[in-house]
């Protein structure tokens, strides 16, 4: 059963970022190089590869052994968790895909962060996750945020408007990026509580 989600969720996931990239070549206003930079600096898309990397992994029976350490899956839920948050509650009413991009516009931001939170629940070793192991999450995001703003300074690109420095101002920047590691941080440490509530509540009930 385990596979069988995989494989499915593991072609939706691919899907959606293959034909993202092909949209944005597609519509691109910039040479071909610059595109595909700007394409990988989306969190979404980043966070989305690896949900479908993950996938991928798992349906092809992988023993690697940090696709199978216990928090592999809370991190990569955590991650893809608020990107479709942020994207509900900040970015969508920012733009009016239409056609093909509304389908994969919906797949990136609201289907694929529901199935990782589905497989999360039925597959994570809730038991094994533990809290210290969030600081260790952590560093993803904050490599990425590093990343976009030292190449949002050199090339006046910034991924999301929340953090474009050249319109709202690095002090705005600097209030919203504590922000979302805050977000990162809480939602990491109800991911790995919940596990665990349910973890026991589960025990219970085999009792």
């Amino acid at each position: 059963m385990k596979k069988a989600i995989s494989i499915f969720f593991a072609i939706i996931a691919w899907f959606a970022v293959v034909t993202q990239f092909y949209l944005m070549l597609e519509n691109r206003t910039a040479s071909i190089t610059e595109t595909i930079i700007r394409f990988f600096s989306f969190f979404t898309i980043l966070t989305n590869s690896l949900a479908a990397v993950y996938f991928t992994y798992i349906l092809l029976g992988s023993k690697n052994r940090l696709i199978n350490k216990p928090g592999t899956l809370t991190a990569v839920t955590t991650y893809i968790t608020i990107v479709g948050l942020v994207y509900q509650l900040v970015l969508r009413h920012l733009w009016k895909p239409q056609g093909l991009q509304m389908v994969v516009d919906e797949l990136l931001h609201s289907v694929v962060p529901v199935f990782v939170i589905i497989f999360w629940y039925l597959y994570e070793r809730k038991e094994l996750v533990k809290y210290g192991q969030i600081s260790q999450w952590m560093i993803f995001p904050l490599i990425y945020l590093v990343y976009i703003l030292i190449r949002g300074k050199l090339s006046g690109f910034y991924p999301y408007p929340f953090m474009n420095v050249s319109v709202i101002g690095f002090s705005k920047v600097l209030v919203n990026s504590i922000v979302l590691l805050c977000l990162f941080v809480a939602f990491s440490a109800v991911f790995v509580w919940f596990g665990k509530v349910t973890q026991k509540n589960s025990e219970r009930v085999e009792q």
